[in-house]
């Protein structure tokens, strides 16, 4: 039978291990990337997670001059603040999730600081989230897909590359 004394030692034990897991839980100290300008729904930890995903998601445009991954972080940033709040709140879960030392370690496979990730690896991730059993895993890929692309696209500076040109009656409408 459970006493009294042993109940309370277990209790301590348990609160003990409780604030040990809450603060190993926490999200990782990394390098903060300062923005150019302060960004509406991104934080400082978001960026190094979009500029570690970015180039394995597009690429670079052949023969053109290609927006910068500062540009792209804010056009993503754009991109996040036109969507519903619903969904907004979405994807301020994935961008948490990904920021938990431990989640991205274990859910992402990816050990590095994101600030610190190489290519290989950010295509590593990728590929298994895109390819992965969980379909939470396949709408997490296909949430950032959708946002670095929507940037980039979005960017005029990547038009060039892509070989797109913008009807002249549209560009005559433009700032």
């Amino acid at each position: 039978m459970l006493t009294r004394r042993q109940l309370i030692k277990t209790g301590a034990v348990g609160a003990v291990a409780l604030v040990a897991a809450a603060y190993l839980a926490g999200p990782a100290e990394e390098r903060a990337v300062s923005a150019a300008a302060r960004l509406g729904f991104l934080t400082d930890h978001d960026i190094p997670i979009v500029r570690a995903i970015a180039p394995s998601l597009i690429g670079l445009a052949p023969g053109g001059v290609n927006p910068s991954l500062d540009e792209l972080v804010a056009g993503v940033d754009k991109a996040i603040l036109a969507l519903s709040l619903a969904v907004q709140q979405e994807v301020r879960e994935l961008f948490d999730l990904l920021q938990n030392r431990w989640l991205r370690r274990w859910l992402a496979g990816v050990r590095s600081p994101w600030a610190e990730v190489r290519p290989d690896e950010a295509a590593a991730f990728l590929a298994r989230w895109q390819n992965g059993g969980f379909v939470l895993l396949r709408t997490g890929y296909q949430a950032l897909h959708g946002l670095i692309n929507a940037a980039w696209y979005g960017n005029p500076k990547s038009w060039a590359g892509i070989g797109y040109r913008q009807p002249a009656r549209v560009m005559e409408v433009l700032p």
